[in-house]
């Protein structure tokens, strides 16, 4: 635990939001105040990989007011983007300064509650981080969106394809385009891995067994295992989904097949990655059931994805 202080900030409890709080929490721990981590005890791993940074977890199945008992008398100031666990905890520990975004639920467990102000659609990344600037900090620094792991030595010929999306099937492209896809890369030369996960129709599993000898198959299951095998990979093609966020913490390359959702508002972090989707009409509709046909996945070509990926595998050598 830090000294008494500092500032313990909740960890977002989804993965992808997790992810795009990593700069504004980088930009917290540079300004010095001192910075701890409230966070899920699946997230520790995740959390880790940034320096200079105190973690103190929870358990699935503890209450606020356990946690609370663990936090008390230890932090001077916390920050919450959200309701829930952590945002709970910090009120009942009663930790003197309690700083978020003055949203209405969210603002009851506050003590200084953030100025909101609505406008266009931006990246999930200025939730964060605007919260971070109303306090005076800068965050406009390069380093602060850089992958984790950026002294790792990723291999140059290994692409891993993730089919499933934790996000639900309205997020997944067909399995017999994904087939297409890995047999072009595998003509290519390059080494090709399979990665599943939970919350979609297991396309992961299905696409190795069609493969059969010719990849490897990595299940990412549960995602706090994820971070060391996405390391050597020099480039992760996925559905939207939570692993290609975690792919770009970890310093892969990411071509990400978007459906219902949208990109400019939840694609991953970095200048390096592209992302493919089919425009019509009706997208992003951001639906969790497709009332339609789900023309944005079954109208997106092999051979317009397979080329993004292949341009982002030469311009890798």
């Amino acid at each position: 635990m830090m000294k008494s202080g500092g500032m313990l900030v909740a960890a977002p409890e989804r993965w992808d939001e997790a992810c795009f709080a990593v700069p504004a929490v980088r930009a917290l721990i540079a300004s010095g105040v001192g910075v701890g981590i409230l966070c899920p005890e699946e997230q520790r791993e995740f959390w880790e990989s940034l320096e200079n940074l105190a973690i103190v977890d929870f358990t699935p199945k503890a209450k606020p007011k356990a946690t609370a008992t663990v936090l008390a008398g230890n932090w001077q100031a916390s920050l919450a983007w959200e309701t829930g666990h952590a945002a709970e905890a910090f009120k009942i520990a009663a930790i003197p300064r309690r700083i978020g975004p003055a949203e209405r639920k969210l603002a009851k467990l506050l003590t200084h509650p953030l100025k909101t102000t609505a406008g266009p659609l931006e990246h999930r990344v200025r939730h964060y981080l605007s919260a971070v600037d109303e306090l005076g900090i800068p965050t406009a620094v390069a380093a602060f969106f850089a992958p984790a792991f950026a002294g790792s030595n990723p291999t140059q010929s290994i692409v891993l394809l993730c089919p499933d999306s934790d996000f639900g099937p309205n997020h997944e492209w067909p399995l017999a385009r994904w087939v297409e896809l890995a047999e072009g890369i595998l003509e290519s030369g390059r080494v090709v891995t399979i990665s599943g996960i939970a919350g979609g129709r297991d396309l992961g599993r299905q696409l190795a067994a069609r493969l059969v000898g010719k990849v490897e198959f990595l299940p990412a299951r549960p995602f706090r295992s994820a971070l060391p095998f996405l390391t050597p990979h020099r480039c992760v093609v996925a559905a939207d989904g939570s692993l290609p966020h975690l792919a770009a913490h970890a310093g892969a390359t990411c071509v990400t097949l978007f459906g219902p959702g949208d990109p400019a508002w939840k694609r991953p972090l970095g200048t390096r990655h592209a992302v493919v989707k089919r425009h019509v009409e009706c997208a992003p509709c951001l639906l969790p059931k497709c009332p339609m046909d789900l023309r944005c996945q079954n109208e997106l070509e092999t051979a317009r994805v397979r080329q993004v990926v292949l341009d982002k595998l030469g311009a890798l050598v």
